[in-house]
């Protein structure tokens, strides 16, 4: 983003704001050093239960992150808000990633794990990804729609993960050309007649009663509950993004 954050040290109170990053800590060994994350961040399971809740992504806990000592803050622009994130820069070093590509993503491994003193580890794990990427094989060559929301309906559009991850299976997004997530309705996506409606288990949890639902008024679409980690997480839980994908594509053809 442009900033620079200076580090004396290695660090050793770790505070991290975004899910997808936290677990790429924790699968970086970092399992003493993480002192705070979000109410959001829930993996993995057996080793955020015990670490002190800092609020949510987009409203901080100032008083409990004043209390934690953090020498070492990580976060997102997009899933934090930049209000609070300029007032943790006045006490604490902050590091913010930026991602909407797959180099986006493997960048910001690499560099996260030169800060935290685990850059082999770091190093290895955006190789591996990189490499499971590049083999992912001949794309579906189908249009779709990636739904985030309802009430009202959201989709995921142009300049975001999410699109990225369903070029790279080989996903058409007919929302690729408009807002980051805007907002549609069903008789557009009637018209459109996208070949596949995904509808994603986060941040708004879809079950498969609602695919059963839109089914029923998408007749010509394939409506499917896809798992939003593997196409909205862009730390360590890429390295079964991959197989995931492959998996999907295998469904879809």
């Amino acid at each position: 983003m442009g900033e620079t954050c200076t580090l004396a040290a290695r660090p050793i109170r770790i505070v991290s704001l975004v899910p997808s990053q936290t677990e790429l800590l924790f699968d970086l060994g970092l399992y003493a050093e993480v002192v705070g994350i979000t109410k959001f961040c829930t993996d993995p399971e057996d080793k955020v239960k015990n670490v002190k809740k800092v609020g949510g992504t987009k409203k901080f806990n100032f008083d409990v992150i004043a209390e934690l000592k953090p020498d070492f803050i990580i976060g997102n622009k997009e899933e934090n808000y930049e209000d609070g994130i300029n007032q943790l820069k006045q006490d604490y070093p902050v590091w913010m990633s930026d991602i909407v590509t797959l180099d986006d993503a493997l960048d910001m491994i690499r560099q996260i794990g030169v800060l935290v003193g685990a850059e082999t580890k770091a190093k290895n794990m955006a190789d591996t990804i990189h490499n499971d990427m590049s083999h992912l094989g001949k794309g579906l060559n189908k249009t779709a729609a990636y739904f985030i929301w309802q009430k009202p309906y959201m989709v995921a559009g142009s300049d975001t993960f999410i699109d990225e991850m369903m070029k790279c299976c080989g996903l058409q997004n007919i929302f690729a050309n408009q807002d980051r997530y805007p907002e549609t309705e069903i008789d557009i996506l009637q018209q459109q007649k996208p070949d596949v409606v995904m509808l994603s288990t986060e941040p708004y949890p879809f079950k498969e009663s609602h695919v059963e639902a839109l089914q029923k008024i998408l007749p010509d679409s394939k409506v499917i509950l896809v798992d939003a980690m593997y196409f909205s997480w862009y730390g360590s839980r890429l390295l079964g993004t991959a197989d995931y994908l492959r998996s999907l594509k295998n469904k879809l053809e």
